[in-house]
């Protein structure tokens, strides 16, 4: 992530020593500017808007609990969750754990899930980097509708990270009700981590999509299907869903629960992936997008992207959006939604079958877009690491 509006881009970008050249980010675009060059397919579907819903301190991700209609709950990358109750954001936030994490360049509160029962076990997730660098996943109970009870959190998993970026980050509950997350390869250039790297190393959950109830389960701290793909395995980590991936910091579920997986490229190309089946290897560090990145080493059933962005279009880092179901967006209906954080501009394709078709750009623009999101009216949002938070509108 960006912490403010010039300073190092850290959401995993590649080249040289693995981070962007330090730039003054895009000036957010709240309405819709004159048509950008096209890098995909022209014509912008019109009628559409970014309606401000707050101002928040490096927001990273939006996201309501099931059934609640009248509130949001915006993730800022220091460590707190603020509500935004009936379009007025509340002072107090409803958790704050600023005191127990690392923040800055990647790291910080990087995600929030609900649980699917949560109104009745006011049970959610946060995912932060620990002040010693390692990934940690905490869930915690709510002690009112807009407080969280701070003493009632319960480690659920820690993941040694070697390095401070590509921290992955996101947490989701899937149609089936386990928790997906991603997680990064373990950071640096290249993924120089062991003999073939941590992307293709199964005997680690870096530079992998997991899958696993969160819930305690006996002695355990969470439980793991035995539908995952490599549960029970010899030499594998059960909780793996997918792997060959270096940083995913955002994906999605498609209306058939497929994932769509947008990955951060090393220095020349970012990825957007569709995962129709457990186990796939989306093959990093051997390709990067459909380009072969290692030479001599090979990457088993590998699932080339649907979607690529290269860096000598003015993209640094891809950000994986949603498949869009507000109904009152008919222009974006069905679609999904993507940006890059140093373009800035939304993109939308049609997902079905495996692949993207009709692909092109929205005429909107966010400077420092930094995440996607949906309340529980399914309404889509924006956020950006300068500080806005939009709604995603009709014109």
């Amino acid at each position: 992530m960006l912490v403010g509006a010039a300073v190092t881009l850290a959401l995993g970008c590649g080249g040289g020593g693995d981070r962007a050249t330090a730039r003054s980010a895009p000036t957010p675009t709240p309405t819709e500017p004159p048509a950008a060059p096209a890098t995909s397919a022209p014509a912008a579907r019109p009628g559409l808007q970014l309606q401000r819903v707050g101002t928040f301190h490096d927001p990273l991700y939006v996201t309501a609990p099931p059934g609640d209609r009248r509130r949001i709950f915006v993730v800022e990358q220091g460590g707190r969750v603020l509500v935004v109750r009936d379009g007025r954001k509340i002072d107090r936030p409803f958790l704050d754990v600023s005191d127990r994490i690392s923040s800055g360049g990647e790291r910080g509160l990087l995600s929030l899930a609900f649980a699917p029962d949560y109104a009745s076990s006011g049970r959610f997730y946060v995912y932060y980097t620990a002040p010693d660098g390692d990934i940690r996943i905490v869930e915690y109970r709510r002690a009112s509708a807009e407080r969280a009870d701070h003493g009632s959190a319960r480690p659920v998993l820690s993941v040694s990270h070697p390095a401070s970026n590509h921290n992955g980050g996101l947490l989701l509950f899937g149609p089936d009700g386990l928790l997906y997350t991603g997680l990064g390869d373990g950071g640096g250039a290249g993924d120089l981590h062991g003999a073939r790297g941590n992307g293709q190393n199964l005997g680690t959950l870096l530079g992998k999509i997991l899958r696993f109830d969160p819930r305690r389960e006996g002695g355990r701290a969470y439980s793991v299907p035995a539908s995952n793909p490599f549960s029970g395995r010899r030499g594998a980590r059960p909780e793996i869903y997918a792997y060959g991936l270096r940083n995913p910091w955002r994906f999605a579920f498609t209306p058939r629960g497929h994932l769509v997986v947008a990955d951060v490229g090393q220095g020349e190309v970012e990825e957007v992936s569709i995962i129709r089946r457990a186990g796939a290897n989306l093959g990093w560090r051997v390709w990067e997008g459909r380009s072969r990145y290692t030479t001599g080493e090979s990457a088993p059933g590998h699932l080339p992207p649907v979607i690529q962005r290269f860096h000598s279009d003015g993209n640094c880092s891809i950000t994986g959006g949603i498949v869009v179901r507000d109904p009152a967006l008919s222009a974006l209906r069905g679609r999904y939604v993507f940006g890059d954080f140093c373009r800035g501009r939304i993109e939308s394709a049609q997902l079905s079958d495996g692949r993207a078709r009709d692909v092109r750009e929205t005429r909107l623009q966010v400077g420092a877009l930094s995440s996607f999101g949906e309340d529980a009216r399914r309404r889509v949002y924006v956020t950006s690491l300068n500080g806005p938070v939009y709604r995603l509108v009709p014109r």
